[in-house]
């Protein structure tokens, strides 16, 4: 993609403004090594989502011999040429989220959080937790508010014992192997040249204090039983959102001298084992991750990069891949509009969207809040964010979101550890992504964005006629 492009020179540009623990160190080590299916047989599971279906099993089909070369209605899969490994799917646990599920009765909740989380079931298995508020949270507040405390003695998480550590308890109960992220907002307020949570930026004599908070955080979580797995310097650190909400601007060389000098030295003397993921914002920061990574002391503590999916194209993403291909990507943030008049059946373009993400390396895909009320409520900020399912405030009903079908189409079938297969299709308007699960099982996600169509899916000698539905989701799995 670079070859006419020197190094140099590309720096230049981007420079310019371009449970637990042991599921990361699987996922930091080599990717399972599933056995490759050379020739499929026999029948073929397929779920489907359309205007008439919710991920429904539909009739299955089977694998036939053919030696004819692929036609233009062909979707060819390779499943000997393998790429990243998958973490899972989920979405935020916000302060909002939370809430909303700590006002339904405690056996709607189970029933809700037995859909949601146990593997046998949706089985999401990557969340993401605010380090103190959110936009999308009941109040402003972090865990050491008031007057100057650089030691920190005021440090307390009394206010997530109310619901978000509970809410984060059960849902581990039900899937032990939930990956917790988690993103500050903002630091403490008097950390900062801003004196407040809402917008500015933090002040670098601060630094010290702040990777100690953060450290504080980590630890106060674990000893309440809710480990935290990996945490991002700041969420989205290119913009203040006009101080309208909790948020915090983090140049560039501000976020290498606290990973380098402060946060990542902290994390490791205090045996934490918790992996720091950089940027937590658009893909139209990649040059910003390479120049980051660029730098060995910088690497050295970063695991990887985290992404949202507001600003730029998912392909950004291979350019830094392109230059640190040993680099994990990570999305961890993008959500639904709860005014969208297809707010609830805007399944197709969510499933292209995690379709594009996998596509261009990422192990995971976070959505932003896991559940809020039919006014996309609590809210603190200027956003008309829906959640994956929304609790009615007053009524308590549970509806899901066109988001949420989208992620069942892959958190039902695709396994942790599962690895990315190469697939190829030249039908427009279908989009596609294939997986090698650990126990050897297939999976192929098919979004069909336009009319109702037959296509033909190629597996080595073997094929397979597809029928997808206008505007439809179908999930394929079978076994070697």
């Amino acid at each position: 993609m670079f070859d006419s492009q020197s190094r140099r020179d590309f720096l230049k540009i981007a420079a310019s403004g371009v449970a637990g623990l042991a599921a990361t160190e699987a996922l930091a080590a080599s990717p399972v090594q599933t056995p490759a299916i050379h020739t499929p047989s026999g029948e073929i599971t397929v779920h489907v989502t359309d205007k008439n279906r919710r991920y429904a099993s539909a009739p299955a089909i089977h694998w036939k011999s053919s030696a004819a070369s692929p036609g233009s209605d062909t979707l060819t899969l390779d499943s000997e040429r393998r790429y990243q490994p998958v973490l899972g799917f989920g979405a935020a646990f916000t302060d909002a989220a939370c809430y909303m599920f700590n006002q339904l009765t405690p056996a709607s909740r189970e029933q809700l959080f037995q859909e949601l989380f146990a593997p046998s079931i949706m089985g999401l298995s990557v969340g993401r937790i605010g380090v103190g508020s959110s936009d999308y949270s009941t109040s402003v507040y972090s865990f050491d508010e008031g007057a100057p405390d650089p030691e920190l003695t005021r440090f307390s998480i009394d206010h997530d014992r109310a619901y978000i550590l509970p809410m984060l308890s059960e849902a581990r109960k039900l899937n032990p192997d939930l990956f917790l992220l988690a993103s500050p907002w903002s630091p403490p307020g008097w950390m900062k040249s801003s004196n407040t949570m809402l917008g500015g930026a933090i002040w670098r004599h601060n630094f010290a204090a702040y990777a100690n908070y953060v450290a504080k955080f980590l630890k106060a979580y674990a000893k309440e039983g809710v480990v935290v797995n990996a945490i991002t310097t700041q969420n989205e650190v290119d913009t203040d959102q006009d101080g309208k909400m909790p948020a915090c601007m983090w140049p560039q060389e501000y976020e290498m001298d606290f990973v380098r000098d402060h946060l990542g030295p902290r994390i490791a003397a205090e045996g934490l084992g918790t992996k720091i993921w950089l940027v937590d914002h658009n893909y139209s920061l990649w040059g910003r991750a390479v120049c980051m990574l660029d730098d060995p002391e910088v690497r050295k503590y970063a695991d990887g990069i985290a992404w949202h999916g507001y600003v730029g194209t998912a392909d950004l993403m291979g350019r830094v891949h392109e230059y640190h291909p040993d680099i994990k990507m990570y999305w961890t943030e993008g959500g639904p509009d709860i005014t969208a008049p297809d707010y609830q059946t805007d399944w197709s373009k969510w499933s292209a969207t995690v379709t594009d993400i996998l596509q261009n390396w990422c192990r995971c895909v976070i959505g932003w809040n896991m559940a809020l009320d039919e006014q996309g409520k609590p809210n603190l900020g200027p956003f008309r964010c829906g959640g994956v399912v929304t609790i009615d405030s007053k009524t308590k009903a549970i509806t899901r979101s066109g988001q949420y079908w989208a992620l069942a189409h892959f958190s039902r079938a695709v396994r942790r550890n599962a690895v990315r297969v190469a697939s190829e299709s030249k039908s427009a308007g279908v989009r596609h992504v294939g997986f090698a699960n650990p126990d050897g099982s297939m999976v192929l996600v098919i979004t069909n964005q336009g009319k109702a169509r037959t296509i033909q899916v190629q597996m080595s000698s073997s094929t397979a006629e597809v029928s997808l539905p206008d505007d439809s989701v179908s999930t394929l799995t079978w076994n070697g």
